[in-house]
């Protein structure tokens, strides 16, 4: 993200605190929220320079549980309005809050396109394999034969791979967390927020009410297995090693699977205007922009 300002004071719990969580109770995306305010604290990003944006689902409901500036789009949307955000205040921290519906399925374009376009700029998508909000319809990472509303019978279409299709994407930071692991949910997101360019941590966060026990093979009290990338044996720069690394069987490999450095869209943006004032006898963007509108009728 932007480079970190000195606050004036250290930010607390209780000053990024909004409404009370309306979850379900023992909902992953409670744990999700205090990592948020955890790592947000500890890097002590000023408070007026955070903006939280989502789309629609249960996740979605982010910002209104988080005293930023904050808004709530159409449904998966959310990423070209943050981007837009980013692109014009590159002063601030944008992060994007939303589900496996939001991002993956009405909202997979556009984050196909964010990712190619390295924005910079927070994601965190919140998987609990099941649309929730919508009282338990298949998602597009729900597991085959799973039974649900909208596939009585089980579910028969493939689920997607977040993590191959992040990497195939271009998100230059791509990582994977589990609601249930906070200590390594905190490093994922700090490390994903100081990162600069588009930076994706997928979280397994389960729906106790209608896909209870989702993760259970991959945490630890429940018999699981949680089973961490290798940063010092990985080519972290590699994608043909993430793609690798997303085909591990379930319940699959949890850290950073891929980081890389190239520049971000808002580099690159800020430099074409640059170039085009420098060539325009320093007029203002506004005027630029008339100069263009003119030259288009």
């Amino acid at each position: 993200m932007s480079e970190q300002a000195a606050p004036t004071e250290q930010l607390t719990k209780k000053q990024l605190k909004a409404d009370h969580p309306t979850w379900c109770p023992a909902c992953g995306d409670f744990a999700v929220l205090a990592s948020f305010f955890n790592v947000v604290q500890k890097l002590g990003i000023p408070h007026e320079k955070i903006v939280c944006v989502a789309g629609i689902g249960c996740s979605s409901r982010f910002p209104y549980f988080v005293n930023t500036h904050g808004i709530h789009f159409i449904h998966g949307r959310a990423v070209p309005l943050a981007t837009g955000i980013s692109l014009s205040r590159p002063d601030l921290h944008v992060f994007v809050f939303g589900g496996d519906g939001d991002g993956y399925s009405i909202g997979g374009n556009h984050l196909n396109h964010a990712a190619r376009k390295n924005v910079n700029l927070s994601y965190v998508i919140m998987d609990n394999y099941v649309y929730g909000l919508t009282k338990n319809q298949t998602s597009p990472t729900t597991p085959i034969g799973r039974k649900s509303k909208t596939d009585p019978r089980g579910a028969v279409d493939q689920p997607i791979n977040p993590m191959a299709q992040l990497v195939a994407s271009g998100a230059t930071f791509i990582a994977r967390t589990h609601a249930a692991q906070v200590k390594h949910m905190n490093e994922m997101f700090e490390r994903a927020i100081l990162h600069p360019g588009f930076a994706v941590v997928e979280t397994l966060s389960e729906c106790t009410m209608f896909f209870p026990g989702a993760f259970d093979d991959s945490t630890p009290r429940k018999g699981g297995t949680f089973d961490l990338v290798d940063e010092e044996t990985q080519d972290m720069q590699s994608t043909g090693a993430a793609l690798a690394l997303a085909e591990t069987p379930a319940p699959g490999k949890f850290g950073v699977f891929y980081e890389t450095r190239r520049p971000t869209k808002n580099e690159l943006e800020r430099a074409w205007i640059t170039d085009a004032q420098a060539k325009a006898a320093d007029l203002s963007e506004k005027d630029l922009l008339r100069q263009r509108f003119a030259a288009m009728r």
